[in-house]
């Protein structure tokens, strides 16, 4: 019970910090003997607490960026319902062949992101200015496929979240951030809600709640501590993350 609720303080930080907090209350369920598609369930209802804190601790970064959420919310929403779907009819197998190329991915355009943001913003203008429709759409889709990522594994949503709006984005890193929790948090409601109603004797209230209590905690901790980090400190944070969760997700 002490480890299960020690790995939700780390992922509710990382999560508010970076994103794939996951990657840390999974293997740890799995570890402890959980079965995955219990561990998944558990995690996705109980990171659902830390998501609310670590939202609540960047509100300030997420003034002025409703005119494009209107549009990722509801691509967040309807890929979360597809991706729990997903999860409840699929064999789990199908979908973890394919998290690790999602995630090497992911972490190539946080790599390549600063060069990339450069080129984006010289043809959009000045930081928080207004995007073409081409790239709303393709921000609008991204934002859908990792929605559906998200409701079937919910892992290392958050990076491939920032690495598509650092692609298409002129916006700074903490306010990505921002916006990557607003919409991991909502990802996490559906998928534990469709699991609750779905799949309730499935999962293990015991660790959903250890794992709630531990993320609440750890999503202020990250977001006090996480505003305070340079974007090339964000970045590096994102990608040693990143690649420690790819090692502990293929030793899974």
């Amino acid at each position: 019970m002490i480890l299960i609720a020690l790995a939700g303080v780390g992922a509710g930080a990382i999560n508010a910090v970076v994103g794939s907090g996951t990657l840390i209350t999974f293997p740890t369920l799995v570890a402890l003997g959980f079965p995955p598609v219990t561990a998944t369930m558990s995690n996705a209802v109980g990171l659902v607490a830390g998501g609310v804190s670590g939202t609540w601790g960047y509100r300030r970064e997420l003034r002025g960026q409703w005119k494009r959420l209107r549009w990722q919310i509801p691509g967040s929403l309807l890929g979360a319902i597809l991706g729990s779907w997903l999860l409840l009819h699929l064999p789990e197998k199908v979908f973890v062949a394919v998290v690790p190329v999602l995630l090497i991915g992911a972490l190539l355009l946080v790599v390549f992101g600063p060069k990339i943001q450069a080129w984006a913003n010289k043809r959009s203008g000045e930081e928080g200015a207004p995007i073409s429709r081409g790239r709303m759409v393709l921000l609008v889709l991204g934002t859908f496929a990792v929605g559906v990522y998200g409701g079937y594994f919910t892992a290392a949503q958050g990076i491939l979240l920032i690495g598509i709006m650092g692609a298409l984005l002129p916006e700074s890193m903490q306010r990505m951030n921002a916006a990557k929790n607003l919409l991991s948090l909502l990802v996490n409601v559906v998928a534990a809600a469709a699991y609750t109603l779905v799949a309730f004797d499935r999962i293990s209230w015991v660790a959903a709640g250890l794992i709630a209590v531990g993320s609440l905690a750890g999503g202020f901790l990250g977001a006090h501590y996480g505003r305070r980090l340079s974007p090339l400190a964000l970045r590096i944070i994102i990608v040693i993350v990143g690649l420690i969760g790819l090692w502990r997700l293929l030793a899974v």
